[in-house]
């Protein structure tokens, strides 16, 4: 949250504070709402087009041979040599190699014997553990660390499942599907990570649940997202919890549609180590819930405690910090529903900045749910158990729960991606370039317009640079290569790239 530009909405509020709370008389019994309709919105399937009928990924997808990978022996020619519906199994070992799989129905197993696993070890050096681009790929039991970049990263692969791996310090993100639809994220222990533990990339129907994140900036991600369940997750000791972002500068433009329920976040005090200038660097240390300008966000069920700033905090583009405004993005978090939450001992230790707020409304305490700047059509239920402040434009919610919804994966298995020759580069910019590029902001790597001012007279010199990068700046990280992609490839993304003007 920026001091500077919260200085203006203090001093406007303060001007009608005094007026507005001491003209209150004695309080009267709250009314308390217990039980109530559930929520009936959200993703209807039988509205979205894109289906084809067929069966489910877990139904017949996997029905090929079994390859066995031994210690010491490549995972990689495992999966060159898998045709769509193979399982391969990997052994209890150390294997120190980066895994691409770019052909669909693969399932990547590691066999746990006595506790054993196979474990993908990066030595530190190499920046990726597995990488994806197929659709219906499973990758589940790893034991993954000491990688630079990410553990597990989806690019534009749909209909998939990760599941039950450990994951230690990989770097820049955990678990990151990145343009999926239609995937699972669960049962997965995950920490050390400079930005996001799981982070949820411009992707749709997805389910995270029942994973534990902690020891690192973000705990779980949702940007510019839609359709996404977070749900019975155990979120500690992260600088911020839980996080419904809108980043400014990508080409999907909106986060919406997005259930946080059933999740244990607490303590999440842990000093802030993101890169100097990300949007994650600007989390304020002891966030449990974070909405950043996304809609239609629903927290519900949660118990949420000891989270030294605030146990939600609710904020516009203008307000946070490290964003740009992308006049693409509408910057104002519209329809949040805060339903019943259990919410103790947060805010004990909160920024001045919010301090500041609460004195505009002749508040002291430690705040549980904060929200500045703008937005619109949000409501709360209960709002009287909570400190608050900013919240006096919520209305009272007409729904208590989202039993109603189970989940917003689909019943059938979206189907394979054709893509054609001429839009390679296109994807190849959507699914791997904007995990670390925004157009005008920085993620984690430069903007995308600085790049286009090196580049733009010559592609084939990004391309070259994209396979064997070196490292340039002092204040951004390494990049790391990406030489799996074909030559053909590389300059479709370099030219897509330095064609882009949002």
């Amino acid at each position: 949250m920026s001091a500077a530009k919260l200085l203006g909405a203090v001093l406007v509020a303060g001007a009608f504070a005094g007026g507005l709370y001491l003209g209150k008389g004695s309080t009267s019994a709250p009314v308390i709402t217990s039980s109530g309709a559930s929520f009936d919105g959200g993703y209807q399937q039988a509205d979205d087009k894109t289906l084809a009928a067929g069966s489910a990924i877990a139904a017949d997808t996997y029905n090929g041979e079994t390859i066995v990978v031994n210690e010491g022996e490549s995972i990689q020619t495992a999966v060159t040599n898998a045709q769509p519906g193979d399982t391969i199994q990997v052994m209890p070992g150390t294997y120190h190699e980066t895994v691409y799989i770019d052909k669909d129905s693969i399932r990547l197993v590691g066999v746990i014997d006595k506790g054993r696993r196979a474990t993908l070890h990066g030595e530190s050096r190499l920046n990726d553990a597995v990488l994806y681009s197929g659709n219906n790929i499973v990758v589940e039991n790893f034991l993954i660390t000491k990688y630079k970049g990410n553990a597990i990263m989806g690019q534009a692969g749909n209909n998939f499942e990760i599941r039950n791996n450990i994951i230690e310090d990989t770097g820049v993100y955990g678990i990151f599907p990145q343009l999926g639809k239609n995937g699972v994220v669960e049962h997965n222990v995950i920490s050390g990570i400079e930005d996001a533990a799981i982070y949820v990339g411009m992707s749709d129907n997805i389910h995270v649940a029942h994973n534990e994140v902690f020891d690192s900036v973000a705990g779980i991600e949702i940007e510019n997202s839609r359709h996404a369940i977070v749900e019975n997750n155990y979120v500690h000791n992260n600088t911020g919890g839980i996080l419904a972002f809108i980043t400014p500068g990508l080409p999907i433009k909106t986060t919406f549609d997005v259930i946080i329920r059933n999740n244990f976040v607490v303590d999440n005090n842990h000093h802030n180590f993101g890169a100097p200038g990300s949007t994650v660097a600007g989390i304020p240390p002891g966030t449990g819930v974070l909405i950043m300008a996304a809609d239609e966000v629903i927290v519900e069920g949660n118990i949420i405690s000891n989270n030294k700033t605030a146990g939600i905090m609710i904020t516009d583009h203008h307000n946070a910090p490290n964003t740009t405004i992308d006049p693409g993005s509408e910057p104002n978090p519209d329809k949040v529903a805060i339903l019943d939450n259990l919410m103790i001992n947060n805010g004990y230790e909160t920024i001045d900045e919010v301090k500041a707020l609460m004195l505009t409304e002749l508040k002291t305490g430690n705040p549980d749910i904060v929200h500045v700047g703008g937005g619109k059509d949000s409501c709360i239920i209960n709002q009287h158990r909570y400190e608050t402040v900013g919240l006096g434009g919520f209305s009272t919610c007409d729904f208590t729960n989202t039993d109603a919804i189970d989940t917003y994966l689909l019943d059938t298995p979206v189907p394979p991606r054709d893509i054609d020759p001429a839009d390679r580069g296109k994807v190849a910019y959507l699914g791997i370039c904007m995990g670390c590029h925004s157009y005008t902001g920085r993620i984690i790597g430069p903007p995308i317009q600085m790049i286009q001012a090196l580049y733009m007279d010559n592609p084939q010199g990004l391309a070259d640079y994209i396979a064997a990068p070196i490292k340039k700046r002092p204040d951004y990280p390494e990049m790391p290569s990406q030489s799996y992609l074909d030559a053909e490839t590389r300059l479709a993304v370099a030219e897509y790239l330095l064609s882009r003007t949002n």
